[in-house]
Protein backbone atom coordinates (compact mmCIF):
# COMPACT_ATOMS: atom_id res chain seq x y z
CA UNK A 1 0.00 0.00 0.00
CA UNK A 2 1.18 3.59 -0.88
CA UNK A 3 -0.02 6.39 1.60
CA UNK A 4 -0.18 10.30 0.89
CA UNK A 5 -1.53 12.03 3.37
CA UNK A 6 -0.98 15.35 5.85
CA UNK A 7 -1.04 12.55 8.98
CA UNK A 8 1.12 11.32 11.25
CA UNK A 9 2.41 8.17 8.45
CA UNK A 10 5.20 6.40 11.04
CA UNK A 11 2.29 5.32 13.10
CA UNK A 12 -0.26 4.40 10.26
CA UNK A 13 2.87 2.02 9.50
CA UNK A 14 3.16 1.10 13.05
CA UNK A 15 -0.74 -0.06 13.10
CA UNK A 16 -1.67 -0.97 10.24
CA UNK A 17 1.19 -3.79 9.60
CA UNK A 18 -0.71 -6.67 7.88
CA UNK A 19 0.41 -5.01 4.75
CA UNK A 20 3.87 -3.55 3.26
CA UNK A 21 4.05 -0.01 2.65
CA UNK A 22 5.91 1.18 0.22
CA UNK A 23 7.62 4.40 -0.70
CA UNK A 24 6.55 5.09 -3.98
CA UNK A 25 2.58 4.69 -6.01
CA UNK A 26 4.27 2.78 -8.97
CA UNK A 27 5.10 -0.43 -6.80
CA UNK A 28 1.91 -0.67 -4.81
CA UNK A 29 -1.36 -2.58 -5.27
CA UNK A 30 -3.47 -0.12 -3.91
CA UNK A 31 -2.93 3.84 -3.43
CA UNK A 32 -4.63 5.44 -0.33
CA UNK A 33 -4.90 9.38 -0.83
CA UNK A 34 -6.02 11.48 2.18
CA UNK A 35 -7.42 15.00 1.87
CA UNK A 36 -8.44 16.82 4.47
CA UNK A 37 -9.73 20.26 5.04
CA UNK A 38 -11.50 22.61 7.66
CA UNK A 39 -14.85 22.11 8.76
CA UNK A 40 -17.35 23.60 10.63
CA UNK A 41 -16.61 21.87 14.05
CA UNK A 42 -13.30 23.60 14.52
CA UNK A 43 -11.93 20.27 13.34
CA UNK A 44 -10.73 18.49 10.20
CA UNK A 45 -13.03 16.27 7.53
CA UNK A 46 -11.06 13.80 5.66
CA UNK A 47 -11.46 12.35 2.52
CA UNK A 48 -10.25 9.00 2.16
CA UNK A 49 -9.97 7.46 -2.07
CA UNK A 50 -8.29 3.67 -2.36
CA UNK A 51 -7.87 2.66 -5.37
CA UNK A 52 -6.45 -0.05 -6.49
CA UNK A 53 -3.44 -1.67 -9.16
CA UNK A 54 -2.62 -4.60 -11.15
CA UNK A 55 -4.69 -7.36 -9.87
CA UNK A 56 -6.71 -4.71 -7.78
CA UNK A 57 -7.76 -2.75 -10.90
CA UNK A 58 -11.22 -3.18 -10.68
CA UNK A 59 -11.36 -2.33 -6.83
CA UNK A 60 -12.03 1.46 -5.31
CA UNK A 61 -13.18 2.59 -1.89
CA UNK A 62 -13.77 6.43 -0.89
CA UNK A 63 -14.85 7.16 2.88
CA UNK A 64 -14.67 10.58 5.26
CA UNK A 65 -13.87 10.97 8.52
CA UNK A 66 -14.82 13.96 10.54
CA UNK A 67 -12.48 15.29 13.55
CA UNK A 68 -13.93 18.10 15.78
CA UNK A 69 -11.53 21.12 17.55
CA UNK A 70 -11.93 18.63 21.49
CA UNK A 71 -10.35 15.61 19.95
CA UNK A 72 -6.56 15.26 20.48
CA UNK A 73 -3.67 14.18 17.92
CA UNK A 74 -3.77 11.47 19.26
CA UNK A 75 -7.41 10.63 19.34
CA UNK A 76 -7.32 12.15 15.70
CA UNK A 77 -4.62 9.57 14.30
CA UNK A 78 -6.14 6.78 16.08
CA UNK A 79 -10.03 7.22 14.42
CA UNK A 80 -8.07 8.09 10.89
CA UNK A 81 -6.31 4.20 11.37
CA UNK A 82 -9.80 2.95 12.26
CA UNK A 83 -10.97 4.07 8.99
CA UNK A 84 -8.14 3.44 6.96
CA UNK A 85 -8.99 0.16 8.24
CA UNK A 86 -12.25 -0.43 6.91
CA UNK A 87 -11.42 1.02 3.56
CA UNK A 88 -8.84 -1.26 2.78
CA UNK A 89 -10.74 -4.61 4.04
CA UNK A 90 -12.19 -4.80 0.35
CA UNK A 91 -8.85 -4.82 -1.09
CA UNK A 92 -7.64 -7.80 1.58
CA UNK A 93 -11.28 -9.82 1.12
CA UNK A 94 -9.91 -10.41 -2.24
CA UNK A 95 -6.08 -10.86 -1.10
CA UNK A 96 -4.00 -13.76 -0.33
CA UNK A 97 -4.78 -13.58 3.65
CA UNK A 98 -8.47 -13.24 3.49
CA UNK A 99 -8.43 -16.89 5.16
CA UNK A 100 -6.62 -15.42 8.11
CA UNK A 101 -9.54 -12.63 8.53
CA UNK A 102 -11.60 -12.94 12.00
CA UNK A 103 -14.54 -10.56 12.32
CA UNK A 104 -15.94 -9.20 15.53
CA UNK A 105 -18.33 -6.44 16.68
CA UNK A 106 -18.22 -4.52 19.40
CA UNK A 107 -21.99 -4.18 20.71
CA UNK A 108 -21.39 -2.34 24.08
CA UNK A 109 -23.59 0.85 23.89
CA UNK A 110 -25.21 0.56 20.62
CA UNK A 111 -28.85 0.49 22.24
CA UNK A 112 -27.89 3.53 24.19
CA UNK A 113 -26.55 4.98 20.55
CA UNK A 114 -29.93 4.16 18.86
CA UNK A 115 -31.81 6.11 21.22
CA UNK A 116 -30.19 9.27 21.02
CA UNK A 117 -31.67 12.07 19.89
CA UNK A 118 -28.42 14.44 18.75
CA UNK A 119 -29.21 18.21 19.82
CA UNK A 120 -26.93 20.97 19.50
CA UNK A 121 -26.96 23.58 21.79
CA UNK A 122 -24.97 25.62 20.14
CA UNK A 123 -26.85 25.31 16.99
CA UNK A 124 -23.75 25.43 14.78
CA UNK A 125 -21.91 28.10 16.26
CA UNK A 126 -18.09 27.43 17.04
CA UNK A 127 -16.01 30.17 19.27
CA UNK A 128 -12.56 30.65 20.06
CA UNK A 129 -10.94 32.91 22.50
CA UNK A 130 -6.34 33.57 22.00
CA UNK A 131 -4.20 35.25 23.65
CA UNK A 132 -0.33 35.66 23.45
CA UNK A 133 2.79 37.08 24.82
CA UNK A 134 6.00 37.15 23.80
CA UNK A 135 9.52 39.01 25.11
CA UNK A 136 13.14 39.07 24.11
CA UNK A 137 15.77 40.74 25.10
CA UNK A 138 19.41 40.89 24.31
CA UNK A 139 22.22 43.25 24.81
CA UNK A 140 21.41 46.07 21.90
CA UNK A 141 17.57 45.11 21.76
CA UNK A 142 14.74 44.55 23.71
CA UNK A 143 11.16 43.72 22.51
CA UNK A 144 7.70 42.70 23.91
CA UNK A 145 4.29 41.74 21.86
CA UNK A 146 0.89 40.62 22.81
CA UNK A 147 -2.04 39.56 21.18
CA UNK A 148 -5.51 38.95 22.00
CA UNK A 149 -8.35 37.59 19.59
CA UNK A 150 -12.13 36.67 19.60
CA UNK A 151 -13.31 34.17 16.52
CA UNK A 152 -17.27 33.07 15.84
CA UNK A 153 -17.97 30.60 13.37
CA UNK A 154 -21.20 29.91 12.40
CA UNK A 155 -21.26 27.21 9.19
CA UNK A 156 -24.70 25.06 7.72
CA UNK A 157 -25.38 23.65 4.24
CA UNK A 158 -26.27 26.94 3.46
CA UNK A 159 -25.03 29.34 5.63
CA UNK A 160 -21.17 30.53 6.43
CA UNK A 161 -21.41 33.22 9.32
CA UNK A 162 -17.93 34.70 10.81
CA UNK A 163 -16.57 37.30 13.20
CA UNK A 164 -13.22 38.03 14.79
CA UNK A 165 -11.93 40.56 16.59
CA UNK A 166 -8.37 41.14 17.13
CA UNK A 167 -5.74 43.40 19.55
CA UNK A 168 -2.27 43.49 19.41
CA UNK A 169 0.52 45.75 20.75
CA UNK A 170 4.32 45.53 19.74
CA UNK A 171 7.26 47.81 21.29
CA UNK A 172 11.05 47.57 20.61
CA UNK A 173 13.65 48.92 21.61
CA UNK A 174 16.97 49.16 19.71
CA UNK A 175 20.80 50.42 20.74
CA UNK A 176 23.69 51.39 18.42
CA UNK A 177 26.68 53.51 19.10
CA UNK A 178 24.87 55.44 21.59
CA UNK A 179 21.85 56.04 20.41
CA UNK A 180 18.50 54.48 21.14
CA UNK A 181 15.42 53.93 18.90
CA UNK A 182 11.89 52.87 20.40
CA UNK A 183 9.29 51.79 18.40
CA UNK A 184 5.50 51.31 19.49
CA UNK A 185 3.32 49.78 16.76
CA UNK A 186 -0.30 48.87 17.83
CA UNK A 187 -3.28 47.13 15.54
CA UNK A 188 -7.29 46.90 16.57
CA UNK A 189 -9.69 45.19 13.96
CA UNK A 190 -13.15 43.57 14.11
CA UNK A 191 -14.50 41.80 10.76
CA UNK A 192 -17.25 39.90 9.89
CA UNK A 193 -18.97 37.89 6.80
CA UNK A 194 -22.26 36.30 6.20
CA UNK A 195 -22.30 34.16 2.80
CA UNK A 196 -24.88 32.28 1.54
CA UNK A 197 -24.84 29.06 -0.89
CA UNK A 198 -26.60 29.76 -3.94
CA UNK A 199 -25.87 26.42 -5.69
CA UNK A 200 -23.47 23.79 -6.63
CA UNK A 201 -21.59 26.50 -8.28
CA UNK A 202 -22.69 29.83 -6.49
CA UNK A 203 -22.33 31.52 -3.56
CA UNK A 204 -22.82 35.23 -2.39
CA UNK A 205 -21.82 37.30 1.02
CA UNK A 206 -21.67 40.24 2.47
CA UNK A 207 -17.84 41.65 4.22
CA UNK A 208 -17.09 44.54 6.33
CA UNK A 209 -14.44 45.68 8.80
CA UNK A 210 -13.53 47.87 11.13
CA UNK A 211 -9.37 48.44 12.46
CA UNK A 212 -6.72 51.40 13.78
CA UNK A 213 -3.30 50.23 13.04
CA UNK A 214 -0.53 52.54 13.21
CA UNK A 215 1.82 50.54 10.92
CA UNK A 216 -0.53 51.90 8.02
CA UNK A 217 -0.82 55.07 9.07
CA UNK A 218 -4.65 54.61 10.21
CA UNK A 219 -6.67 56.09 13.10
CA UNK A 220 -9.76 54.74 12.34
CA UNK A 221 -10.98 52.63 8.57
CA UNK A 222 -14.48 51.32 7.82
CA UNK A 223 -15.32 49.15 4.81
CA UNK A 224 -18.30 47.13 4.03
CA UNK A 225 -18.39 45.06 -0.05
CA UNK A 226 -20.74 42.55 -1.05
CA UNK A 227 -19.42 39.97 -3.26
CA UNK A 228 -20.36 36.95 -5.27
CA UNK A 229 -18.38 33.95 -6.13
CA UNK A 230 -18.83 30.94 -8.67
CA UNK A 231 -16.79 27.62 -8.62
CA UNK A 232 -16.35 25.74 -12.07
CA UNK A 233 -16.55 22.67 -10.25
CA UNK A 234 -19.15 21.65 -7.59
CA UNK A 235 -18.24 22.40 -4.11
CA UNK A 236 -18.96 18.94 -3.03
CA UNK A 237 -15.40 18.18 -4.85
CA UNK A 238 -13.11 21.53 -3.28
CA UNK A 239 -11.28 18.78 -1.66
CA UNK A 240 -9.95 17.61 -4.62
CA UNK A 241 -10.12 20.31 -7.29
CA UNK A 242 -11.46 23.89 -7.48
CA UNK A 243 -11.22 26.46 -10.05
CA UNK A 244 -13.22 29.59 -8.05
CA UNK A 245 -13.65 33.52 -9.57
CA UNK A 246 -14.95 35.76 -6.76
CA UNK A 247 -15.91 39.17 -7.28
CA UNK A 248 -16.47 42.31 -4.82
CA UNK A 249 -17.35 45.74 -4.77
CA UNK A 250 -17.51 48.62 -1.56
CA UNK A 251 -17.19 51.39 0.41
CA UNK A 252 -14.07 52.32 2.41
CA UNK A 253 -13.33 55.12 4.43
CA UNK A 254 -9.73 56.00 5.79
CA UNK A 255 -9.11 58.36 8.86
CA UNK A 256 -5.41 58.99 8.68
CA UNK A 257 -3.00 59.71 12.03
CA UNK A 258 -0.62 61.41 9.43
CA UNK A 259 -1.75 63.68 6.46
CA UNK A 260 -0.76 61.57 3.39
CA UNK A 261 1.34 62.04 0.31
CA UNK A 262 -1.87 62.77 -1.63
CA UNK A 263 -2.62 65.53 0.75
CA UNK A 264 -5.40 63.66 3.01
CA UNK A 265 -6.55 63.57 6.16
CA UNK A 266 -9.88 61.65 5.53
CA UNK A 267 -10.82 60.09 2.47
CA UNK A 268 -13.74 57.49 1.16
CA UNK A 269 -12.85 55.82 -1.80
CA UNK A 270 -15.01 52.80 -3.85
CA UNK A 271 -13.07 50.44 -4.89
CA UNK A 272 -13.49 46.55 -6.72
CA UNK A 273 -11.33 43.55 -6.87
CA UNK A 274 -11.55 39.72 -8.60
CA UNK A 275 -9.51 37.31 -7.43
CA UNK A 276 -9.19 33.93 -9.16
CA UNK A 277 -8.28 30.62 -7.17
CA UNK A 278 -7.12 27.30 -8.88
CA UNK A 279 -6.33 23.95 -6.37
CA UNK A 280 -5.80 20.68 -7.56
CA UNK A 281 -4.81 17.55 -5.35
CA UNK A 282 -3.89 14.87 -7.73
CA UNK A 283 -2.06 11.41 -7.33
CA UNK A 284 0.95 13.34 -9.42
CA UNK A 285 1.34 16.28 -7.04
CA UNK A 286 -0.17 19.57 -5.77
CA UNK A 287 -0.78 22.59 -7.66
CA UNK A 288 -2.49 25.93 -6.11
CA UNK A 289 -2.79 29.31 -7.80
CA UNK A 290 -4.51 32.66 -7.09
CA UNK A 291 -4.64 35.82 -8.73
CA UNK A 292 -6.21 38.93 -7.31
CA UNK A 293 -6.66 42.16 -9.34
CA UNK A 294 -8.03 45.06 -7.15
CA UNK A 295 -8.69 49.21 -8.66
CA UNK A 296 -9.96 52.31 -7.09
CA UNK A 297 -13.34 52.84 -9.17
CA UNK A 298 -12.60 56.37 -9.12
CA UNK A 299 -9.40 56.27 -10.05
CA UNK A 300 -7.81 52.97 -11.80
CA UNK A 301 -4.36 53.80 -12.05
CA UNK A 302 -4.31 53.29 -7.84
CA UNK A 303 -4.41 49.48 -8.17
CA UNK A 304 -3.06 46.37 -7.15
CA UNK A 305 -2.23 43.26 -8.97
CA UNK A 306 -1.04 39.89 -6.58
CA UNK A 307 0.03 36.43 -7.66
CA UNK A 308 1.25 33.71 -5.65
CA UNK A 309 1.20 30.08 -6.52
CA UNK A 310 2.84 26.52 -5.34
CA UNK A 311 3.68 23.49 -7.53
CA UNK A 312 4.69 19.92 -6.14
CA UNK A 313 5.08 17.31 -9.10
CA UNK A 314 5.97 13.90 -8.79
CA UNK A 315 8.36 13.34 -11.95
CA UNK A 316 8.91 9.68 -11.85
CA UNK A 317 9.80 7.14 -8.92
CA UNK A 318 11.37 8.82 -5.59
CA UNK A 319 11.88 12.33 -7.45
CA UNK A 320 9.75 14.99 -6.75
CA UNK A 321 10.06 18.51 -7.89
CA UNK A 322 8.91 22.22 -5.76
CA UNK A 323 8.28 25.51 -6.97
CA UNK A 324 6.71 28.82 -4.90
CA UNK A 325 6.21 31.81 -5.82
CA UNK A 326 4.78 35.76 -4.81
CA UNK A 327 4.47 38.37 -7.40
CA UNK A 328 3.05 41.96 -6.20
CA UNK A 329 2.44 44.72 -8.38
CA UNK A 330 1.27 47.61 -5.88
CA UNK A 331 0.10 51.20 -6.85
CA UNK A 332 -2.25 51.94 -4.86
CA UNK A 333 -0.54 52.61 -1.18
CA UNK A 334 -2.88 55.74 -0.65
CA UNK A 335 -2.63 55.70 3.32
CA UNK A 336 1.24 56.49 3.64
CA UNK A 337 2.17 59.46 5.61
CA UNK A 338 3.50 62.27 3.85
CA UNK A 339 7.13 63.04 4.32
CA UNK A 340 10.47 60.61 4.13
CA UNK A 341 10.94 58.02 6.37
CA UNK A 342 13.29 57.81 9.06
CA UNK A 343 15.94 55.84 9.77
CA UNK A 344 14.23 54.75 13.24
CA UNK A 345 11.29 53.84 11.06
CA UNK A 346 13.26 51.54 8.20
CA UNK A 347 15.27 50.05 11.13
CA UNK A 348 12.20 49.27 13.50
CA UNK A 349 9.98 48.86 10.81
CA UNK A 350 7.37 50.92 12.58
CA UNK A 351 5.93 52.57 9.94
CA UNK A 352 4.89 51.05 6.23
CA UNK A 353 7.54 52.10 3.68
CA UNK A 354 6.18 53.20 0.09
CA UNK A 355 7.23 50.26 -2.73
CA UNK A 356 5.70 49.51 -6.29
CA UNK A 357 6.65 46.07 -6.22
CA UNK A 358 7.68 42.67 -4.14
CA UNK A 359 8.82 39.74 -5.17
CA UNK A 360 9.56 35.45 -4.22
CA UNK A 361 10.69 32.76 -5.64
CA UNK A 362 11.46 28.94 -4.42
CA UNK A 363 12.44 26.03 -5.85
CA UNK A 364 13.26 22.12 -3.98
CA UNK A 365 13.94 19.33 -5.24
CA UNK A 366 13.59 15.74 -3.72
CA UNK A 367 14.67 11.88 -4.44
CA UNK A 368 14.41 9.15 -2.33
CA UNK A 369 16.01 6.15 -3.02
CA UNK A 370 16.52 2.64 -1.83
CA UNK A 371 14.70 -0.25 -0.18
CA UNK A 372 10.97 0.34 -1.00
CA UNK A 373 9.54 -2.41 2.00
CA UNK A 374 10.83 -2.00 5.09
CA UNK A 375 7.79 -1.50 7.83
CA UNK A 376 9.73 -1.74 10.70
CA UNK A 377 8.89 1.54 13.03
CA UNK A 378 12.24 2.00 15.37
CA UNK A 379 12.20 4.92 17.43
CA UNK A 380 15.37 4.34 19.92
CA UNK A 381 18.39 6.92 20.04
Amino acid sequence: MFLDCNCDQRYVQQEINFVSHVRDQGLANVKLFIYDIANASGGRTYKLEFTGEGSFSELENKLSYDTNVNMSSDEVRKGLVKNIKAGILKFVLVSDVADNIEYTINDKGLADLQDINFEDPWNNWLFEVRGEVDVSSEASRNQFRYELGFESDRVTEKWRIRADMEMSRFSSRFKSEGEEFTSERERYSANGSVVRSLSDHWSAGIFGGAKHDTYTNLNSALDLRPALEYNIFPYREVLRREIVFAYKVGYLYNDYLETTIFGKDTETVFSHSLNVEMRFRQPWGNVFTRITASAFLNDSSKNRLEMDSYLSVRVFKGLSVRFSGDLKFIQDQINLPAGSASLEDVLLQQKQIATNFEIRFGVGLSYTFGSAFNNVINTRL
